[in-house]
């Protein structure tokens, strides 16, 4: 198991992009959490087997309206979620 934090940027507010990011995450059976930042991209935390994170990440590429023009990603200290929730970002 491990624990993945991505950072997308383009056009992934106002699209969709959230629950699109729940759904494959529910498919796939990942835990964790995404969330809209203020500057305009979308953080995701997931955590799953690497292989499944790695099947995960491909799949976002497919969601509709969504246009991923940067990825970041990188590893961090395993998190465990309860299940995969949206949150909204602090107003």
């Amino acid at each position: 198991m491990k624990t993945i934090e991505l950072y997308a940027s383009g056009r992934v507010q106002s699209v969709g992009f959230r629950a699109c990011v729940k759904k494959v995450a529910a498919n796939l059976g990942i835990s964790g959490e995404v969330i809209n930042l203020p500057d305009g991209r979308v953080r995701v935390t997931a955590t799953a087997e690497e292989v499944i994170l790695e099947k995960f990440v491909s799949m976002l590429y497919g969601c509709p309206r969504v246009v991923i023009r940067n990825l970041e990603t990188r590893e961090i200290p395993l998190t465990a979620f309860p299940d995969f929730s949206i949150k909204r970002a602090p107003d």
